[in-house]
């Protein structure tokens, strides 16, 4: 075994001398696998014998993670830590990371493992996978924030962003980029921490004045971190709105707006709905014009139809003089129906009742049949059936009412689901039943005539 497996795993009791190893200070038992792969012995053995036990080593791990099985998980890691000494270059190479994989996944879910167990683990498994050093520093970093450690988060990423290994190349400088981030992220955190308690402070008072240094000292080192990383494309939806807010407390307006502008319409950016959604609400705490607002929200329809934004983007819409506005607005409230996570939703469904009626009475029946032409094969069992009807009205009676009217407006007084509902007795909701039969009646475009 190698220095790194002997120290890793500790010396034998006396009561487990012939069966197991223990880790040092947990109390994790790691008996030999005779019983499944027998001892392993380098000399002497053929290297296929070896490489067949490395292989069904890695195999029982896999299993024994899929089962949740963690003492046997780790029993089986005693064995494979040998793949160290493999003689073949590249499964050696390889081997640290899929060992650091393993075992920190291990580690994390063990019942006897705990914060020193995991540290010393990820300690020897850097000086081991150098070429792995700046991952495994940034997953133990998030180790570490995991249980509330920051400061010894902070002092992991400190270490890692000074090293260096041979020539830097594009994959360090990308992994060192993410490591000054999630620094910058931590130093964040303690600038909204003096936030909070900047706020409760008088502001002719030395503790406010030295307070505001202390924050604006912080927020000199995170904005040089998160600032360089969203220059580099990719999805940092943490690190922008960390860094536009900062921008935002200390006025520069303009700073936050190029940046939530660039993240969201750079052509060298992932598409992401979250770009169009931070730039959208900062729009609206600038009390942009409301084309602003729907150009910005135009683009998240076309990534994400079923957005809880949309509802807004349809009020928006409505409000709005131009024609194709309002005709988009109908389309918006159909697209978010056409969703199952959006049946429920009673907002969306009054929303769709009301404007249903507006658009009808502004002699627009056109742009309700385009909609409807190429839903009126599906949604009448995907919204309308005779079960949705029973079970809508037994769980919630306004959404069935407000559901009713546009199945009465859309199919006609023959649906099953507005028949259900308008033949529904109830003392509250009678005088609501009978206005929504005679809105059937006015504006059903199955017989738009009438």
């Amino acid at each position: 075994m190698s220095d790194f497996s002997e120290e890793l795993i500790g010396s034998k009791t006396e009561d487990e001398q012939e069966e197991s190893y223990v880790f040092s200070g947990t109390g994790m038992s790691f008996p030999w696998l005779q019983n499944h792969i027998g001892t392993i012995a380098t000399g002497g053995k053929k290297e296929k014998d070896f490489a067949q036990t490395t292989s069904a080593c890695l195999s029982f791990i896999q299993e024994a993670l899929l089962k949740h099985q963690w003492q046997q998980a780790a029993e089986y890691m005693h064995s494979y830590l040998q793949i160290l000494e493999d003689s073949d270059s590249h499964k050696r190479q390889a081997a640290p990371e899929i060992i650091w994989k393993l075992g920190s996944e291990i580690l994390f879910y063990h019942p006897k493992s705990n914060m020193e167990t995991f540290n010393t683990f990820a300690d020897r498994m850097k000086n081991i996978g150098v070429m792995n050093y700046l991952k495994i520093s940034l997953q133990h970093a998030l180790y570490l924030v995991h249980h509330g450690m920051l400061e010894d988060a902070n002092r992991n990423l400190s270490h890692a962003e000074t090293w260096r290994y041979g020539e830097k190349s594009s994959s360090q400088e990308v992994l060192i980029n993410l490591i000054q981030a999630y620094k910058g992220l931590l130093q964040y955190y303690t600038w909204s921490k003096k936030k909070l308690e900047l706020s409760t402070l008088d502001e002719d008072d030395y503790a406010y004045n030295a307070a505001s240094q202390s924050m604006l000292n912080h927020s000199c080192k995170t904005s040089v971190n998160l600032g360089a990383l969203i220059q580099t494309p990719g999805v940092w939806d943490p690190f922008v709105k960390s860094y536009v807010e900062m921008l935002e407390f200390y006025g520069d307006r303009d700073g936050a707006r190029e940046v939530l502008t660039n993240y969201a319409y750079d052509e060298k950016f992932p598409s992401n709905p979250n770009a169009h959604v931070y730039l959208y609400n900062f729009l609206k705490r600038e009390k942009a014009p409301r084309e602003k607002l729907i150009s910005v929200l135009k683009i998240l329809y076309q990534i994400v139809p079923s957005h809880k934004l949309m509802l807004e983007f349809h009020r928006l819409l409505g409000k709005s003089e131009k024609e194709d506005h309002r005709k988009l607005g109908l389309e918006v409230l159909f697209g978010v129906l056409d969703f199952a996570g959006c049946t429920k939703n009673i907002t969306a469904w009054k929303y769709l009742a009301k404007y249903l009626r507006q658009i009808l009475m502004g002699n627009h029946l056109a742009w309700v049949q385009e909609e409807w032409n190429s839903r009126k094969n599906w949604w009448p069992d995907f919204h309308f059936s005779s079960f949705w009807a029973k079970s809508d009205w037994k769980e919630d009676k306004a959404l069935a009412c407000e559901k009713a009217l546009v199945a009465g407006i859309l199919l006609g007084k023959g649906c099953r689901y507005f028949r259900f509902i308008s033949k529904q007795d109830d003392e509250v909701l009678r005088k609501k039943i009978k206005r929504i039969k005679k809105s059937v009646e006015n504006h059903s475009i199955v017989n738009p005539g009438l």
